[in-house]
C-alpha cells in the first residue's frame, strides 16, 4: 500500500507544477485575447477568432515600439514629460512601472548580481538578495554602500535595503537560479551552468 501511495505523490508532483503552470498561461492567454474582441464589440464589430486578439496586441506593441524609438521619441516624450512634472503621483507611477519594466526588457538590467547579505555585524545568519543599484550619489550616500533588493519567499514582494558593502558577498551562479530558490523557500532544485549543459 505504501508503494502506491508513494506512486500517487510522485504523480501529484509530477502533475501540479504543469497543471498550475498551464492554467496560468492559458488565464493569461484568455485575458489578453479578449482585450481587442471587447473594444471591436463597443465599435460594433463582431468578431471572435480565438488568438486574434494576441496577435493583434502584439503587431500593436511593435509598431508603438518602433515608432516610438525613431519618429515620435522627442516630441510627445518632453510632452508627456512635462504633464507628469504637473501631476507628481502618476509621474511615481509611472517612472516606477518604467524602471522596473527597462529592468527585465530594456538597457538597464537589474536582478543580474545575486548577493549573501550579512545584516547585522555579529550575526552569523545571512540573507540573499540583489544588486540593484551600486551608485547612490544622488542619494547623497557614500559610495560604500549599495541597493540591495531581498525576495520574500512564496510571494512576488520583498524589501530594499541600503547595505555597506563590506556585508555583502557575491553569489556565482546565475540570477535565475537564485531568484527561483528564493521564492520557493530554498526548495527548488538549484541547477548551476555546468549542470545546465549537461
Amino acid at each position: 500500500m505504501k508503494k502506491y501511495i508513494n506512486y500517487f505523490l510522485q504523480g501529484l508532483l509530477y502533475i501540479v507544477p504543469i497543471a498550475v503552470t498551464g492554467a496560468v498561461v492559458v488565464w493569461a492567454f484568455n485575458k489578453i485575447d479578449q482585450i481587442i474582441p471587447s473594444l471591436l464589440d463597443r465599435l460594433g464589430v463582431d468578431l471572435h477568432i480565438p488568438g486574434l486578439g494576441l496577435i493583434i496586441m502584439i503587431v500593436l506593441i511593435t509598431i508603438i515600439g518602433f515608432a516610438g524609438s525613431t519618429i515620435i521619441k522627442s516630441p510627445i516624450n518632453s510632452f508627456f514629460q512635462n504633464l507628469l512634472k504637473k501631476a507628481p503621483l502618476l509621474q511615481t507611477i509611472y517612472s516606477s512601472v518604467k524602471d522596473l519594466m527597462n529592468t527585465f526588457v530594456g538597457n538597464k538590467k537589474g536582478f543580474d548580481q545575486a548577493v549573501f547579505v550579512k545584516i547585522f555585524d555579529n550575526s552569523t545568519i545571512e540573507r540573499i538578495g540583489f544588486i540593484t543599484n551600486k551608485d547612490l550619489a544622488s542619494l547623497n550616500i557614500n559610495e560604500n554602500r549599495v541597493l540591495v533588493y531581498i525576495p520574500h519567499s512564496y510571494n512576488f514582494s520583498g524589501n530594499l535595503f541600503v547595505v555597506e558593502k563590506k556585508y555583502i558577498t557575491p553569489i556565482n551562479a546565475p540570477s535565475s537560479e537564485i531568484m527561483k530558490l528564493i521564492v520557493s523557500g530554498g526548495v527548488a532544485e538549484f541547477n548551476t551552468p555546468s549542470e545546465k549543459t549537461k
